[in-house]
């Protein structure tokens, strides 16, 4: 019996949600992006 894909929500929205969707929203994205990678760079 196959089960059925139940992806993790919270994933799910990260990635797909309003955020990623909007052109401002894609902006807030990366830059949090780019503040994780200063904070992991130094």
């Amino acid at each position: 019996m196959r089960r059925t894909l139940q992806r993790n929500k919270r994933h799910y929205q990260k990635t797909h949600g309003f955020r990623a969707r909007t052109q401002s929203g894609s902006t807030v994205l990366k830059a949090r992006r780019a503040k994780g990678r200063a904070v992991l760079a130094r």
